[in-house]
């Protein structure tokens, strides 16, 4: 049996690269790529692959919040992070968005193949570092009462909204994005900043960077 595989990552060089070592194996076949979140979730819903490897760290549509969303539009498809970012604000946030596996790149290779294969299986796949990261998490939480990310309170089209408002977009370029109107961009960016106690923009990068949900890479 063939598993198809679908590579998003706003590098072209390291989709190039995943792409060569897929394809030497005989039971993996890519059908397709893509370098932003927003056109991987379009992309893995009409191809519909039973694998998606997915970077965090893109522009539009982050890969956490693409993993979210391909669980609800394309639930056949297992998503595996692959991030250079691994922090246990990526690391929980993946999972929770529904993420089946998480290396890290430095530990790329040979475990990706072995993780598509696991995860297709029905399997969850994480790199040594992240299973040492998960177990340290879970006791920090039991010993911290469970206390909650600070963006559990918004919603999943707040965290889009101040994801593209804190990479530079105005109001009617995030409101083309997403098919609002410029006045409900501008209601979203309003209330996500007051449940966050946050008053302005600069403030708002700085919290994005600081609990993994963008790097402005």
């Amino acid at each position: 049996m063939t598993i198809t595989v679908f590579l998003a990552d706003d590098h072209a060089v390291v989709r190039d690269g995943l792409r060569y070592l897929l394809e030497a194996q005989p039971d993996l076949d890519v059908v397709g790529d893509a370098g932003d979140g927003r056109e991987t979730v379009r992309q893995v819903n009409q191809r519909c692959p039973d694998i998606v490897i997915m970077d965090i760290a893109m522009p539009e549509l982050n890969g956490i919040e693409a993993t979210r969303e391909i669980g609800k539009r394309s639930p056949s498809a297992q998503v595996i992070i692959l991030s250079m970012h691994s922090t246990d604000e990526h690391i929980k946030r993946a999972l929770k968005a529904g993420a089946r596996g998480f290396l890290l790149k430095e530990s790329a290779g040979v475990e990706v193949v072995k993780a598509v294969r696991e995860v297709h299986k029905g399997e969850c796949y994480f790199s040594q570092k992240i299973s040492r990261r998960l177990i340290d998490s879970i006791v920090w939480q039991m010993c911290n009462d469970g206390k909650e990310s600070p963006l559990d309170i918004l919603s999943p089209r707040e965290i889009e909204v101040l994801q593209l408002v804190v990479e530079g977009k105005t109001s009617a370029e995030i409101a083309d994005i997403l098919s609002l109107s410029p006045k409900t961009i501008e209601t979203y960016r309003s209330r996500l900043m007051s449940k966050l106690g946050i008053e302005d923009i600069p403030g708002l990068v700085k919290f994005a960077i600081q609990h993994g949900l963008t790097t402005l890479e």
